[in-house]
């Protein structure tokens, strides 16, 4: 805890508010050049093309081009949760050539879940916007024997500790960390089964070779809308594109929430005109119909949010999950 107050006060005295960023972010002596220009800029996406990452990026990537006068280039360098791309940015120059699009592994959870972390979630970077999230899932098989998100927590009562499995795509991934948090709040613990491969968890689970997994929901939805799979949604509130499909919270865990969310981060030692020039341009594009339509598109929804909503995004997100990682008893790999 004495760990978690120490990062909070490091958080708010940085960029929690304006009239405290600034300070801070002087004595750190920001440089850089100033925008627009003609450079091509680069976006380092820490996941493979195609995917929903790569479309939040894309989208970010076109929003400054449009509004900077530079080419803004998506740099796909996958590996390590995410660690491979944030070192990158991370030892990149300040001037705002180099950003990245990180995601709750490179702000908060791999600090606590891998023993090496090349660069300091806190201080590597300088915060710019948040940009976009979508919901995890826990999906289950027809043929498990539970209708509802209460019939399947009395039935892991029943049978017991680590008796009924699941699956997620890696250990200490969203889907791993979101389905530990159920089990917090429920009171129940499954086995974990991880897969390397999301297809190869998706064909096991459609064809009953497991009956459970938690995962992200988009490469889920068409199964789901099909009427092949159960599940439940992990944000708070129904997803706009599964709007059957009951929360979690509402099933008699109310308050539980838990997304996969993405922002833009830049080298630490950003000028602080420069960082807020950028906050400013990506916020206002995000809330923009066309950008909503393209993320919505691949299953995520839009989560403007500016540096400060970003710092407290990230605060309350390394306390919940911190709890989550230290009461699940999940060691550094």
């Amino acid at each position: 805890m004495a760990r978690i107050i120490r990062r909070r006060t490091a958080i708010a005295t940085a960029i929690a508010g304006a009239a405290l960023a600034a300070p801070m972010l002087a004595r750190r002596g920001w440089g850089g050049d100033s925008y627009p220009n003609s450079k091509t800029r680069r976006i380092v996406v820490p996941f493979a093309a195609g995917g929903t990452a790569d479309c939040l990026g894309r989208v970010v990537a076109q929003i400054l081009a449009e509004s900077t006068s530079s080419t803004f280039v998506i740099e796909n360098r996958t590996g390590a949760g995410g660690n491979v791309s944030a070192e990158i940015v991370a030892k990149a120059a300040p001037d705002g050539q180099t950003l990245l699009l990180g995601t709750l592994g490179t702000a908060v959870t791999n600090q606590y879940l891998y023993k090496y972390v090349p660069y300091d979630s806190e201080w590597s970077f300088t915060p710019i916007a948040l940009v976009g999230e979508v919901t995890n899932v826990v999906v289950v098989h027809p043929t498990f024997p539970a209708g509802t998100l209460g019939e399947f927590v009395g039935l892991c009562k029943k049978r017991g500790s680590d008796k009924i499995s699941y699956g997620s795509p890696a250990v200490g991934g969203a889907g791993h960390l979101s389905m530990e948090y159920l089990q917090g709040h429920a009171g129940i613990k499954l086995k974990h089964v991880p897969y390397v491969s999301r297809s190869r968890m998706i064909k096991d689970l459609l064809a009953g070779h497991i009956l459970i997994a938690m995962d992200n929901l988009p490469p889920y939805l068409r199964h789901i809308q099909s009427g092949v799979l159960r599940v439940g949604v992990s944000s708070a509130r129904r997803w706009f594109a599964a709007p059957d499909v009951p929360s979690i919270a509402e099933q008699g865990f109310p308050g539980f929430e838990s997304t996969l969310w993405w922002y833009i981060a830049a080298p630490a030692g950003m000028r602080l005109e420069l960082a807020k020039k950028l906050s400013d341009e990506i916020v206002r594009g995000i809330r923009s119909e066309a950008a909503i339509k393209r993320i919505r598109e691949s299953g995520a929804a839009e989560l403007p949010g500016n540096t400060e909503d970003l710092a407290r995004h990230i605060l309350a997100e390394r306390i919940k999950w911190r709890r989550v990682i230290d009461a699940a008893k999940l060691e550094p790999q």
